[in-house]
């Protein structure tokens, strides 16, 4: 699980911001929003342009140079921040596997360039890099001894260099390391304010319609849209070019995508991406940006239920307060994110809360100041 993020000099992060996910209390009530002592389900508040979008944007820089995953590089232009005169974005995740700690620091100027990289296990290097000084690489994985140190001119990350050329010994380190690689392999960051823009996961792009259908889930996304709260029939439709998915009213059927509401074209991006998340999915960490944007609250609400029985560790943005409440989360689970700090509702009060707050009430009443 990720435990804690750290980013500096990126986008609108002039100074270091954190997001701490291990920060949690002893609350008796939604303990599966809470494993191993680390937030596994979180919701982020705040303003337009405080930076919500770039928290997840940062999160995911990773996913460029770790993995084949597909990286969404328009996401990325104004890489640095303008006001700091720094020429490195930073990064430093801290990851938990069984009790083992494993922290990823990095540098780059762009989407594309690695300056530093250290990688340690148990407070141990593992392996380093920092090519401002040198290209001779610090690799002390148990079965790496072979491999050349000098990276020379090349741009791989000294992660996936390890990964791809050598046979490693089945030890806690490198255990750890595939663990590591693996989690960042099932990443997956999406949103729904533009069209299938994803991060992570997988390559290549389907249209949703045809997904739906090539995996006969007509009647289940049609059960799914009555579930929470959309009342139609789906059927398909056969075009000059293709089969469509359609609404079907008393036999007479439009294609879905020339009237659904944007509300429910929404639903359906969550419901591609939904199917991808169920049972045994490989999804590790998922992060939702402004998920609800054009939901009705009561729907808002269905949705983050069922992101809460889905078992990757989840992220979600939302400028929505009428789901800041105790029934689906508990306070250590909601984040205020300001322009230099993200911290969680208990963090932002000296006021003991308890299962019986409207905490809503509370947020809008002032009582979250910090």
């Amino acid at each position: 699980m990720l435990t804690r993020f750290e980013v500096a000099n990126f986008k609108n992060f002039d100074k270091k911001i954190t997001l701490d996910l291990t920060d949690t209390n002893m609350y008796l009530f939604n303990k599966d929003c809470v494993k191993e002592g680390v937030v596994n389900k979180a919701l982020v508040y705040g303003h337009n342009g405080v930076g919500k979008s770039n928290l997840g944007f940062a999160i995911f820089d990773i996913i460029s140079h770790l993995t084949d995953k597909n990286s969404a590089a328009e996401c990325y232009k104004n890489y640095l921040n303008i006001s700091n005169d720094s020429d490195i974005a930073e990064f430093v995740f801290t990851f938990q596997f069984d009790g083992n700690e494993v922290t990823y620091s990095y540098g780059k100027t762009d989407l594309e360039t690695l300056v530093y990289e250290e990688i340690m296990i148990n407070g141990n290097v593992y392996a380093s890099i920092d090519r401002r000084e040198s290209s001779e690489a610090i690799i002390n994985a148990i079965g790496a001894e072979s491999l050349r140190s000098d990276l020379g001119e090349s741009k791989i990350s000294l992660v996936s260099y390890i990964k791809k050329n050598s046979v490693l010994e089945d030890n806690c380190e490198n255990l750890c390391f595939f663990k590591f690689v693996e989690f960042v392999n099932g990443m997956l960051f999406f949103r729904s304010l533009d069209s299938n823009r994803y991060i992570g996961f997988q390559q290549g792009s389907r249209s949703l319609g045809k997904d739906i259908i090539e995996n006969g889930n007509v009647k289940h996304f049609e059960k799914f849209l009555n579930r929470v709260g959309i009342e139609c029939r789906l059927s398909t439709i056969e075009t000059s070019e293709q089969i469509d998915l359609a609404f079907d009213f008393n036999g007479k059927k439009v294609s879905f995508f020339e009237i659904a509401s944007q509300g429910t074209k929404s639903l359906a991006l969550f419901y591609y991406w939904y199917q991808r998340l169920k049972g045994d999915s490989k999804v590790t960490f998922l992060f939702v940006d402004e998920f609800d944007a054009f939901y009705h609250h009561a729907l808002s609400s269905a949705v983050v239920e069922l992101i809460r029985d889905i078992d990757a560790q989840s992220v979600i943005t939302t400028h929505n307060t009428s789901i800041m409440s105790n029934e689906l989360l508990r306070p250590d689970c909601y984040f205020l994110m300001y322009p230099n700090k993200i911290s969680s509702l208990t963090n932002n009060t000296s006021k003991e809360l308890r299962e019986a707050h409207n905490i809503e009430k509370m947020y809008k009443a002032g009582a979250f100041s910090g």
